[in-house]
């Protein structure tokens, strides 16, 4: 059964990062897979020009499906499984019911975990979907989403010129500010070092203190009294 419900980015309010290098974030299929209470719902990734090729009747988990594989021999690989009672009909008020699709890193890498929900590897564009399986059997699954591009890093040929002027404007700046503060780093040298020599130069510099002379007296009222020479 192809149900009445097509995956989309979320259009859920102030939710940073809805579309990132890697990642990017759907809404939940809520109150669509109700009456197939018995099976497992998969997310389905595929590469835009390889989703119309994809095969429902794949079994996750294997290397058909793995992400380690994605997508150099692997176009779709399945992830997120889920129960209907995941994804039931009633919503919580605060709660936010999306998926981030790519979110697991520590699994990137690992063989043995073939349905990790690893970092995507590149722009894309990608499609997902939902598929319901009952045992290997598939029952139920949604339509592809439109296709989803990744955010990439723009390249230096594209930065337009004011950033660039931007730049060179503060790299004179920076650069006339280098000078100014090496003259004047320079200038306080020197003034120490003037400072320096004149201190030494006057304390170098001694006078020598002139000889004093005593001269001695003779009281001439003590010898010329006859009386006293008695």
């Amino acid at each position: 059964e192809e149900l009445p419900y097509r995956p989309a980015l979320t259009q859920t309010p102030k939710l940073e990062g809805l579309v990132t290098a890697s990642t990017f974030v759907v809404d939940q299929p809520r109150c669509f897979f109700d009456k197939y209470n018995n099976a497992d719902i998969w997310l389905v990734v595929a590469l835009d020009k390889a989703a119309s090729t994809f095969n429902n009747t794949a079994a996750p988990g294997t290397p058909e499906t793995a992400f380690q594989n994605f997508p150099d021999t692997v176009s779709a690989y399945m992830t997120l499984n889920a129960t209907v009672a995941n994804y039931p009909c009633s919503r919580p008020a605060r709660d936010i019911t999306v998926l981030r699709v790519g979110s697991e890193t520590s699994c990137a890498g690992d063989k043995s975990r073939p349905t990790c929900n690893g970092p995507l590897p590149g722009p894309g564009p990608y499609r997902v979907k939902f598929l319901a399986l009952q045992g290997s059997e598939p029952v139920a699954e949604t339509p592809w989403s439109a296709p989803i591009t990744l955010r990439t890093a723009k390249p230096p040929s594209k930065i337009p010129m004011t950033d660039r002027g931007h730049s060179a404007g503060m790299i004179a700046i920076t650069t006339i500010l280098s000078i100014l503060f090496a003259i004047l780093l320079a200038g306080l040298v020197a003034m120490l070092v003037f400072w320096g020599s004149d201190s030494c130069g006057s304390s170098s510099t001694f006078s020598k203190p002139e000889s004093v002379t005593v001269r001695r007296y003779n009281t001439h009222h003590v010898y010329d009294q006859p009386a006293a020479r008695l």
